[in-house]
């Protein structure tokens, strides 16, 4: 294998811009030859037209896939106005690499032939070479800078330098062969006894943004995150093949009580009985690697998918009587900080198996120390119980805007620490990849006992269009300049209180609950109360979560992903003011009375029987207390049968309006002390269509 490194991710900042720009252009051609030169290991040209699994395309598609995404970001960048070869961008332009275990792809695809892409990658280079010698350069290279696609474009390479190792390695063994330059590990011997060691309790805290970090980042790595973990113990080494080998001989993979319901899917699935790169010949074990098989190296660390290590640990757990499980994404933190470790250097190696620093392969797990642990870091990735989750303050980058956000679904968990060919940005500390636990990477496992459950942070994003509508209603951006509604209301009803007390408030059709928060900024207590309680979930999950995440339709299929938190809008010290309820406003239970204020937000018109809220609402609200009504007054049949309209109607021959119905429903009870006053709203529904409606505001006193 080559001795001279592979040059490592570049730091986006600095003073000098001719160096930089060389730094780039020799990190994209390096980039480009490795990828290449991994090619060269598929013995013949059938070999890329070979399927090596049926989930993903065979071997021609990520030659090609990867040039053409140079291209099409480019293109969306305004960098290049024309395409290279439109048809062979249309073929390789996606991947099917998300595709259930059981979805078996038989599409034909008319393929290019192999000199073809090769031509197609030749030309893309000539052109990104000429863009990095004649872009302008200003340092740091940020997010909104025309020199992020091409450092983007590097990166993605060197992923699939990974992504394709691992196919080729899955390939029919007649269709390799050994590369000099693909050399594996020679060195093998006595597995160690593995043992547990102490980590102390101590905070994990993850803040990379935009102008604070020096590497080029995928959009999951970027916001705030941050976790006191408590003290738990981890294996010393990763789990080896030998470790492995007593669960295989145990019968684990036949007993299924060790399986999660879909690992003993996958299992039963696919008849496995051992590790996937494991291969039985007579009575002895190999191993298969990229190019070769070879007698089973007990001492190097067993590889497998998030199922196998799962299983593998609820069986320890039952012969050891000991809480054994995966790390979760934050102890592997935790494990990188004890253990003192820091980024790749630029002119030294590794201190892992890390980077193709080494070899072509996984090493045994007693090769690298790191602090009183081995492979924190490099040999194989490793598998926790963590599914991939945004941080605080997450954002997707507009010409990558799928990069992360498909992952997003509990489906995929996070690997940690890189692979002995995890490159550039794999590498760092801050990097975060998931995959579906099915999958085979170059990927193992250790584990951790530990008393305290493994916390999974919720990844989802609300999808239902009138949850992210009303999301964006209560929560969202501000529209031709006409003030948040729900904010606005509970500062009119805040204000209309002046000096009566402010103890207990009623917000009756809270929806998704932010004049509850609101209100919350002044009153003791603030009870919310809809008759929906999806409506209600936003409330709920941002008392207790502190942030709420959905997507907003922009145009037909196109999304946008929107993040809102109670920290950022100011309202996080009053969350435990607040509580929600789900509750017909027709038919309140009894519990609900007291209140020095009760709003009413565009209730009355959707009410079955707005009659019968109106002639009690004087029971629920101290003496003194106001109630503050807001309502278009846009009476439909489908909510509201007709005669049980309070308004909008022609009565005795003159207009009838809502207004009136109001005053003569509350004036045994109530004198109106304000408005009536219009408050303007807008609703989004997609990126180019909006609802403009005005409210009209009445708020009476209670007086008997």
């Amino acid at each position: 294998m080559q001795q001279t490194l592979f040059q490592r991710t570049p730091l986006l900042d600095g003073d000098d811009i001719t160096a930089k720009r060389a730094e780039i252009r020799a990190y994209f051609h390096a980039t480009l030859d490795r990828y290449e030169q991994l090619f060269e290991t598929l013995r013949s040209d059938e070999a890329y037209y070979k399927k090596p699994i049926s989930l993903r395309h065979p071997l021609i598609f990520y030659l090609g896939h990867t040039a053409t995404f140079f291209v099409n970001k480019l293109i969306l960048a305004g960098l290049i106005a024309e395409r290279i070869n439109p048809r062979l961008e249309s073929i390789f332009a996606v991947g099917v690499d998300e595709m259930s275990w059981d979805d078996l792809d038989s599409t034909h695809y008319d393929w290019p032939t192999v000199d073809e892409v090769r031509a197609y990658r030749k030309t893309m280079r000539a052109m990104v070479d000429k863009l990095i010698a004649t872009m302008p350069l200003a340092l740091p290279i940020t997010w909104e800078s025309s020199w992020w696609p091409i450092v983007m474009g590097i990166e993605h390479e060197r992923i699939h330098l990974e992504t394709s190792s691992v196919l080729i390695r899955q390939h029919a063994l007649h269709f390799v062969q050994p590369h000099p330059d693909w050399q594996p590990c020679r060195t093998s011997g006595a597995a160690p006894q593995n043992a547990l060691i102490n980590v102390a309790a101590g905070t994990v805290t993850l803040h990379k943004t935009r102008t604070n970090h020096q590497h080029y980042g995928w959009d999951n790595e970027y916001g705030l995150h941050s976790a006191e973990i408590a003290a738990f113990q981890a294996s010393k080494y990763l789990v080896s093949n030998q470790e492995f080998l007593a669960f295989v001989e145990a019968g684990g993979y036949r007993t299924g009580s060790y399986w999660p319901e879909e690992g003993r899917s996958w299992r039963q699935f696919t008849q496995a009985e051992h590790p996937t790169f494991w291969v039985k010949k007579g009575s002895d074990w190999y191993l298969r690697l990229m190019t070769e098989e070879v007698p089973m190296p007990w001492d190097w660390p067993v590889e497998v998918n998030y199922h196998e290590a799962k299983a593998f640990c609820n069986w320890k757990a039952e012969t050891t009587k000991q809480p054994v499980r995966l790390p979760t994404e934050d102890e592997w933190y935790r494990l990188y900080d004890t253990a003192q470790l820091s980024e790749v250097p630029p002119d030294a190696k590794a201190s892992g198996n890390l980077h193709l620093d080494y070899y072509a392969s996984s090493c045994p797990v007693t090769e690298f120390a790191q602090g009183e642990f081995f492979d924190i870091t490099g040999n194989v990735w490793q598998w926790t119980e963590t599914p991939t989750y945004p941080f605080e303050g997450f954002d997707v980058h507009p010409l990558y805007d799928d990069f992360t956000t498909p992952t997003f679904d509990n489906q995929h968990n996070l690997i940690k620490g890189g692979s002995w060919i995890a490159c550039g940005n794999e590498s760092i500390r801050s990097s975060r990849y998931a995959f579906r636990r099915h999958f085979f990477q170059h990927a193992g496992f250790r584990y951790v006992v530990s008393d305290a459950p493994a916390t999974l942070p919720s990844s989802n994003y609300e999808t239902d269009k009138m949850l992210s509508e009303y999301a964006e209603f209560h929560y969202g951006d501000t529209y031709f300049d006409v003030p948040n509604f729900s904010k606005a209301l509970a500062e009119i009803a805040i204000a209309a209180m002046g000096n009566r007390p402010k103890h207990t408030a009623l917000d009756l059709g809270c929806a998704s609950g932010r004049s509850t928060f609101e209100l919350a900024t002044v009153f003791d207590h603030v009870t919310g109360i809809d008759f929906s309680a999806r409506f209600i979930g936003q409330g709920v999950q941002l008392a207790q979560q502190g942030i709420l995440r959905y997507t907003l339709t922009d145009e037909g299929e196109l999304v946008s992903y929107k993040e809102r938190t109670l920290t950022g809008l100011g309202l996080n010290h009053v969350k435990h003011k607040v509580e929600f309820f789900q509750g017909d406003a027709c038919n309140l239970k009894s519990i609900f009375t007291g209140y020095d204020l009760i709003l009413a937000a565009n209730l009355i018109d959707r009410l079955y029987d707005p009659a019968k809220l109106l002639t009690g609402i004087h029971t629920r609200i101290n003496s003194g207390g106001l109630l503050m009504i807001t309502s278009p007054y846009t009476w439909l049949t489908e909510h509201t049968k007709k005669e049980a309209w309070i308004g909008g109607f022609k009565r005795d021959g003159e207009n009838f309006t809502t207004l009136d119905g109001l005053k003569e429903m509350l004036s045994p009870h109530f004198r109106l002390v304000q408005g009536p006053q219009a408050v303007p709203f807008v609703i989004r529904e997609t990126k180019r269509k909006f609802q403009h409606t005005l409210a009209e505001v009445t708020i009476w006193e209670k007086i008997s």
